[in-house]
């Protein structure tokens, strides 16, 4: 691999504190070799030529912590090549893939097959979860120890919630034994029982039975009440309303957890369902514009730790259904860095905040050396010209499914390049 020099960059890596103009080598390993202000013309050789990117931004990879892929059992909704291409086009280098796939993702030998496929298919790094249950019933918890030796990153139903307390105990306190991180993803099944969107007028009208905010509430008071005893790493997946930040705010600095948000929730509410637009049907659901300003505001004040695409593939014939059959979830890993810049864009978020959600804040959660631009480290990147206006068209999207939540919505920011160890593997 020949080096390569970026100038003329505007850099933003929130975990070595650089948000400015500058440039960038790329050794020929793949590596970061320089980076930032000093990287300029005038410290180049000069028999090189570099590349300038004339104000672009170049932004560390992005890591998406919930990812749902179709391998093994749903390759026709979503395989590795197809997640690898659509993450690259939205500057995703690195994704938490859950294990809700057929078979589920709960033992050894199932492990070995998904790392074998990731490696083989994908692009991208591959982070693959098990599951906290056997089968995601609920009922008998997973080896953890043996699972994570394997390399499993961390521990979630995935759609599902542990709704035993003393399991949930056990849980933990093997998570605290072994340093796993679990991810739970908040909801009371007795108050959600056969709900199909929030809980409040919109439903009633559309005649439709509704998930109270309190449901995620009272899931997250339970497992925060647990974590004050059992101090293990704990995270919640995705939090949606008001009440859910409230409980946060108030538990942040007197217990150790962090939380995320779907880029959905951030910019989308309830009223976006208008008749029974089953590609809004998600969860957790798109609850009133209080909430999503709640969460927003949130984001802002570093109270939300992550922001994730929920990127859910489903195939036409699932969600062309009636709402209360269609199935939950919405395609998104391609659109979510162009998303959260809407966030910029309106003045509600800084830039630099959004970065940190997207690229340090879950790499630290993980505990894994990615969404950074250090010197030595792999040069995973994308390039972004952050005021390039496009138009969500679900033809032009490359994943296999195209269940986009936000069709024909007009965006400002596109990624246009993506590297991962010094390769370009997407050019708009």
């Amino acid at each position: 691999m020949k080096k390569k020099y970026f100038i003329n960059a505007n850099i933003i890596d929130p975990k070595n504190s650089i948000n400015e103009n500058g440039g960038l080598i790329i050794n020929e390993e793949g590596k970061i070799e320089a980076i930032g202000k000093k990287v300029n013309t005038n410290n180049l050789p000069s028999r090189e030529k570099p590349i300038d990117l004339k104000g672009k931004y170049i932004l560390p990879g992005l890591v998406d912590m919930r990812v749902f892929v179709g391998e093994p059992g749903y390759e026709y909704k979503e395989n590795f090549r197809t997640l690898s291409e659509a993450a690259l086009a939205g500057g995703v280098t690195s994704v938490v893939t859950m294990p809700n796939t057929n078979p589920v993702i709960d033992d050894v030998s199932i492990v070995d097959f998904l790392k074998r496929r990731g490696r083989d298919k994908s692009k991208i790094n591959i982070y693959p979860c098990a599951s906290l249950t056997e089968n995601l019933e609920g009922k008998n918890m997973t080896e953890f120890g043996l699972l994570q030796s394997k390399g499993i990153i961390a521990f979630t139903d995935g759609l599902k919630t542990i709704q035993n307390t003393r399991l949930m105990t056990r849980i933990m306190n093997s998570a605290f034994d072994l340093d796993s991180l679990i991810m739970q993803h908040a909801e009371d099944y007795e108050l959600s029982k056969n709900g199909m969107m929030n809980s409040g007028i919109i439903a009633t009208k559309l005649g439709l039975s509704g998930i109270p905010a309190v449901a995620e509430k009272i899931i997250i008071e339970r497992d925060l009440t647990l974590l004050e005893t059992i101090k293990c790493r704990y995270h919640i997946s995705q939090l949606s309303s008001s009440r859910s930040v409230q409980t946060i705010r108030e538990k942040k600095d007197k217990i150790k957890f962090t939380s995320g948000v779907s880029i959905n929730n951030l910019s989308l509410n309830e009223n976006d369902i208008g008749d029974f637009r089953t590609f809004l049907k998600l969860s957790p659901p798109l609850r009133t514009e209080e909430d999503r300003l709640s969460l927003v505001q949130a984001i802002k004040d570093e109270i939300i730790d992550v922001i994730v695409s929920d990127h859910k593939p489903e195939d036409e014939e699932s969600k062309r259904l009636t709402f209360s059959q269609a199935a939950t979830g919405a395609s998104g890993i391609e659109t979510l860095l162009s998303l959260c810049l809407e966030l910029y864009h309106n003045g509600s978020v800084k830039l630099e905040t959004i970065v940190k959600t997207l690229t340090l804040n879950p790499a630290k959660i993980l505990k894994i050396n990615k969404g950074n631009l250090s010197i030595g480290n792999d040069a995973d990147f994308c390039i972004v010209d952050i005021d390039k206006p496009w138009i969500v068209k679900k033809e032009n999207l490359i994943s296999k499914s195209k269940n986009t939540a936000i069709e024909g919505k007009k965006l400002q920011g596109k990624v246009t390049n993506t590297f991962v160890n010094g390769i370009e593997l997407f050019k708009l």
